[in-house]
């Protein structure tokens, strides 16, 4: 089945409420694409957590530039928040921009100074826990959906089609479907809903004519999957044929065709 792809699965990580029924339903059934979202909820929780400081030193500015530039950010912002230049500049700003105040008599416990008022509203955006933590969260998740993009193989196209249904005095029908895997290789995917073989079932691709035509190999059961052999035109030979063969050692075609359809992409 096609995955989630990693902005779908970030989004789904980084919001518990978002709208995506289709998509938490592929999550229940899909055991990679569930790995995926528990490493990113992981990411997620970790951000999210209040963390001890008494540890921590201030990353570089090295780290502001990456979240910036990967979140797209505007240039009035492109000062890393956390060097001290900028620290100092917005406390020196704020100092000159509020008068000293008069000594009068200290306000109500419940009423702030009214030098704090002013700070308050000259708070960055930076400085607000909630917004900080929100776009270190999406910066992250960002970077891992990109990993993940750039790790996870091709998923599998499919290219073609044909519906198989049953030649005289049989009564077995299907599908066929050609595919392409991860490399780049073609394969012929055949189901049948039953096996209605006195010998053994072989599947051939055959010209529109019926003159030219290539075995892909023997099918044991009720489906069974075939790789195409590289180079070869399927606009050449879309008929795909599921045969009855008899156990005598000949190679060719026996004429008993058990089911058979047309692929069109």
């Amino acid at each position: 089945m096609p995955h989630l792809d990693p902005e779908q699965l970030s989004l789904l990580a980084l919001y518990d409420g978002w709208e995506d029924p289709a998509g938490r339903e592929h999550l229940a059934a899909c055991p990679e694409c569930a790995a995926d979202y528990a490493a990113l909820r992981r990411t997620v929780d970790a951000v999210k957590t209040t963390p001890d400081t008494s540890r921590l030193t201030v990353p570089g500015p090295q780290v502001w530039a990456g979240i910036h530039r990967e979140l797209g950010l505007s240039e009035s912002v492109r000062e890393d928040p956390l060097s001290p230049d900028s620290a100092k500049g917005a406390a020196e700003g704020a100092a000159k921009e509020t008068p000293a105040a008069p000594a009068v008599k200290p306000a109500p416990a419940h009423v702030p100074p009214s030098n704090v008022v002013p700070l308050r509203r000259r708070r960055t955006w930076w400085q607000r826990p909630g917004t900080w933590v929100a776009a270190a969260a999406a910066a992250v998740l960002v970077i891992v959906g990109a990993v993940l993009t750039v790790t996870r193989p091709p998923q599998p196209q499919q290219l073609a089609a044909a519906q198989l249904t049953p030649l005289a005095q049989h009564s077995a029908a299907g599908s066929a479907k050609v595919v392409t895997a991860g490399d780049g290789s073609r394969n012929l995917e055949i189901n049948l809903d039953k096996d209605e073989a006195k010998g053994y079932q072989e599947v051939w691709l055959i010209a529109p004519d019926l003159s030219r035509l290539v075995s892909l190999g023997v099918m044991n059961s009720t489906s069974g999957t075939f790789q195409v052999p590289a180079g070869l035109d399927l606009s050449q030979y879309p008929v795909v044929d599921v045969s009855d063969e008899p156990m005598d050692g000949n190679p060719a075609h026996s004429s008993v065709s058990i089911a058979r359809g047309t692929l069109t992409s």
